[in-house]
């Protein structure tokens, strides 16, 4: 094990958040890489690496802070490599109470010396000591002067995102948001029930070593389970034979509401990682779903969790969703169309998504997301289904959708809306149109069911707008 030996967990770390920063990658894809590459590292040296990097990327608003409060040279001017060792250094000195102050400083120090910028390790040195001694005496902005501010660095959300979540919520229902991104997150998994039932799943879990519960509040899901107290989730021979999916709360409820039926043809216009096709395909064991996304790298993604998985009855297709498929006007029973969005809703797990998301990407996404529900709509039989979701919390890209799409195409709602706002509970929307749920995977998305109106009551066609 002489690699293992060579391996520094903080100097891993950082490297992966240096990665991420630099060439703008999603955090989770680099940390995953990385950690498959050193799977064979005790399962708390992974852990220690990956509540790290993710620690420090979802609290870098509020460490920046902090450091600024110490530092002679603002975080803005510091050179990057600097800026990410003093930022991971402050989340451990903050929020990991196992490690040393003393360890924290000395081992920061030496990876500064290691990547030639030793000439900076006093200057790390005296930062990341001054903060030590005197963490507990930071103050903090003063909410009665400037709550934005205070909202801000509190739960180090950018201010250009909290304006725009203002406009649609009160800073109560934000605060709960917020505090639910913290929490610690649930796995879920979706049973393979082409193969067996989930209480036989949850024997074969269990003989792994794993913990294994039902959901509660879900009784339509049944077939899913949370998982815990796992090493590599790859090395169980469960997941390898096949047996269940990873998969979100909020891609296993898309599936709901009694749309979809056995003998289903379905259509997933933006499938990748395929959850939702999966998912689909588990349901209508005599149908047939198509998994469609825009690139082949995209449709690797589901081929090799189809193949796993067994399933007979599921395809996939390189397809741009926004371009018209002469091939399937009035050919599916339903089609999901899980579509690109601003992520805010999974901000608890991909705390990267923050940082990137303005008002003008939200809107370039919703004209993007009418884009092609202008496109797929046709794709649905008469009577069919259309099921419209994603994992986000800005109506713009919700509600207004919804009501843009039933006011433009010959489609009605089945149901009302579900609308989840991570760590708020059940009330009706202001619209009547939304409801608001508590979901204890601390997770925000919006699922809409629709039915293609048959030609009786009239077409409507795309109108100018």
């Amino acid at each position: 094990m002489t690699d293992r030996m060579q391996v520094n967990l903080r100097q891993t770390a950082l490297e992966i958040l240096l990665e991420a920063h630099k060439n703008e990658a999603l955090l989770n894809v680099v940390l995953g890489e990385a950690l498959a590459k050193y799977q064979y590292l005790d399962k708390n040296e992974r852990s220690f690496i990956s509540r790290l990097v993710q620690g420090t990327e979802e609290k870098r608003i509020e460490l920046d802070y902090i450091i600024d409060n110490f530092s002679k040279t603002p975080v803005k001017k510091q050179k990057p490599f600097i800026r990410t060792l003093l930022e991971m250094s402050v989340y451990q000195l903050k929020y990991m109470d196992s490690v040393p102050a003393s360890a924290v400083c000395n081992e920061a120090v030496k990876l500064a010396v290691k990547k030639n910028f030793g000439t900076l390790k006093g200057f790390v040195n005296g930062v990341l000591r001054n903060i030590s001694r005197n963490l507990d005496s930071v103050e903090y902005p003063d909410r009665e002067k400037d709550e934005r501010l205070y909202l801000a660095v509190r739960y180090s959300i950018p201010p250009e995102l909290l304006d725009c979540l203002l406009k649609s919520y009160d800073v109560e229902t934000l605060e709960r948001m917020f505090t639910a991104f913290e929490r610690e997150k649930t796995t879920y998994i979706r049973c393979n029930t082409s193969k067996l039932t989930a209480d036989e799943l949850v024997l074969h879990l269990r003989e792994e070593g794993v913990s294994v519960s039902r959901l509660e509040g879900y009784p339509q899901l049944d077939y899913a389970l949370k998982i815990s107290g796992y090493d590599y989730l790859r090395k169980l021979k469960s997941f390898a034979k096949g047996e269940f999916q990873v998969q979100d709360l909020s891609s296993m409820l898309a599936g709901e509401g009694n749309i979809i039926k056995e003998t289903d043809a379905i259509i997933d216009v933006c499938a990748a990682p395929g959850g939702k096709s999966i998912n689909a395909a588990l349901k209508a064991v005599r149908g047939h779903v198509e998994a469609r996304d825009i690139s082949e790298k995209k449709t690797a993604m589901i081929e090799e969790n189809i193949e796993r998985l067994g399933l007979k009855n599921i395809s996939c297709k390189v397809w741009d969703a926004s371009v018209r498929d002469e091939t399937c006007i009035e050919k599916a029973d339903v089609v999901i169309a899980d579509l690109p969005c601003s992520g805010l809703g999974i901000i608890g797990r991909k705390p990267d998504i923050k940082y990137h998301v303005t008002q003008e990407k939200i809107d370039g996404l919703a004209a993007l997301q009418r884009n092609i529900l202008a496109t797929v709509w046709e794709y649905v039989k008469e009577n069919g289904h259309l099921i419209y979701s994603t994992c986000t919390i800005t109506p713009q890209e919700n509600q207004e959708n919804v009501k843009w799409f039933l006011e433009n195409y010959p489609f009605e709602l089945v149901g009302e809306p579900e609308v989840i706002l991570p760590g708020n509970s059940s009330k009706s929307g202001d619209d009547g149109e939304a409801c608001c749920n508590c979901d204890n995977s601390g997770d925000g998305f919006f699922i809409a069911r629709m039915r293609r109106k048959s030609r009786g009551n009239g077409e409507i066609h795309e109108s100018e707008d």
